[in-house]
Formats: C-alpha cells, sequence, structure tokens
C-alpha cells in the first residue's frame, strides 16, 4: 500500500506536541511541588514521540526500530504518564508513588518482550505500522491491561472532576475542560481499536483531534476563576 495523504497527518501532530509539552511543562517549573504536571509534560512528550514515529514511516518507509518505538510509546505507554499525573490529583503522594513504581515496572518488562519479538516480514506494510508483524503475539497481551489504566484514572478522573465542577457557575467552564480532556482521551483509544483492526489511518486522524481537544481542555482548566480568593478550590492548583 502506497502512502496518502492521510498518512502525513501523525507530523502535525508531532509539530503540536511539542509546544504543547513544553507548555506544561514551564508550568510545572512554576509550581515544582505539583508533579502532575510533570507527568502531562512527559505524557505529551511521549504522545508526541509516537506521531513522530509514525512521520518517519511515513517520510522514510518501515523501518524495523522505528516500529518498535512506535509500539512502545502508543500502545504501551499511550495515555499512561497522562493518567499518571491524574493519579497524583486523585490519591495520595504515597500510594501514587506506589503506582508509578509498578506502572514503570510493567511497562518495562512488557518494553523488553516488544524489543526481543522476531518480526514477521511478511506481513510488513511499507506505510502502516501495526502489531500483526509480532511473531511472538502475546507481546500485545500487555497493551490492554496499561490502557484500562489509563481509561480508569485519565478519563474517569476527568469526568469526575467534570462532575464536581458543573454546579456553579464560576467553575463551569472546569466542567467543560475536563469533559474536553475525557473526549481528547477516548479518541485515540478508538484509534488504538481501529488499528487492531487494520485501519491504522484512523489512529492518526484520532490523535490529532484527541490532541487539541485535549490542549483545549487544560487551557481552560487553568484559567483563573472570577470567584473570590478561598470560596472554592482555585484552577491554579492545576
Amino acid at each position: 500500500m502506497s502512502s496518502s495523504a492521510v498518512h502525513f497527518v501523525p507530523i502535525l501532530t508531532t509539530l503540536l506536541a511539542i509546544p504543547f509539552s513544553l507548555e506544561i511543562y514551564r508550568r510545572y517549573r512554576r509550581f515544582p511541588d505539583r508533579l502532575h504536571l510533570l507527568w502531562w509534560a512527559l505524557g505529551i512528550a511521549t504522545y508526541g514521540v509516537g506521531t513522530f514515529t509514525e512521520s518517519l514511516t511515513t517520510l522514510l518507509g518501515w523501518r524495523e526500530p522505528v516500529f518498535r518505538a512506535w509500539y512502545i510509546s502508543g500502545a504501551l505507554l499511550g495515555a499512561a504518564p497522562l493518567a499518571q499525573g491524574t493519579v497524583y490529583l486523585m490519591v495520595s503522594r504515597r500510594l501514587a508513588h506506589v503506582l508509578t513504581v509498578l506502572l514503570v515496572a510493567y511497562v518495562a518488562v512488557a518494553s523488553i518482550a516488544v524489543w526481543l519479538s522476531p518480526i514477521d516480514y511478511a506481513l510488513v506494510d511499507p506505510h502502516r505500522l501495526t502489531g500483526r508483524v509480532f511473531s511472538w503475539q502475546w507481546v500485545r497481551r500487555f497493551s490492554p491491561l496499561v490502557n484500562l489504566y489509563a481509561v480508569v484514572f485519565l478519563i474517569g478522573g476527568a469526568i469526575l472532576s467534570a462532575l464536581r465542577y458543573r454546579a456553579e457557575a464560576a467553575t463551569r467552564h472546569r466542567m467543560w475542560a475536563n469533559v474536553l480532556i475525557a473526549a481528547g482521551a477516548i479518541l485515540p483509544g478508538i484509534g488504538g481499536t481501529a488499528t487492531r483492526m487494520g485501519h491504522v489511518e484512523v489512529l492518526y486522524v484520532t490523535e490529532l483531534v484527541g490532541l487539541l481537544l485535549t490542549w483545549t481542555g487544560y487551557r481552560m482548566s487553568v484559567r483563573p476563576s472570577p470567584v473570590a480568593p478561598g470560596s472554592m478550590r482555585p484552577a491554579a492548583s492545576r
């Protein structure tokens, strides 16, 4: 299959992920005690790494190291670092640290398996990335658990926050911010499911739209609340 216009979409997504990640990281530098910001910055950076590998595949064709990096950054990590940032907002710092160790250990083991698995070159498409080319198909069983983790904390956390902020008019913009973040997290998951069915082009589009929704939601969430200080949780706490 030759490359088409949709295969160039990840290039734009990568270019957008860079300033978004830096924006969050600069905020973390202002508030270094807020570890969720560091994880969010890492999450968007990882997101950009995944779309960068897709961009390289479009421009240079299928390359084994690029494919393996794509699978690790996308299928394994995916939204996990973003979810871990939300973990630091939802649970105690001590529990968040424990979950961080478990997550990192799990991804490390899975990444080793991804890197060691032989490739079935007969299934390689010059301009498509898919886990079907792994000779060790059991390697693909690592990703559902990480994706479930992301659903529970990233999407679940955004929905929970949206429900919490809907009651007050002064914080309703933060309700919509979390709705956008939840939608932005769901879309790449839909694209990932389509990839398992052989339609990686769906992933490319959902990644771009998902990033734009997440960025919009993030900016809305950090917008200062118009209410008087002390009357409720300030937007700057994010």
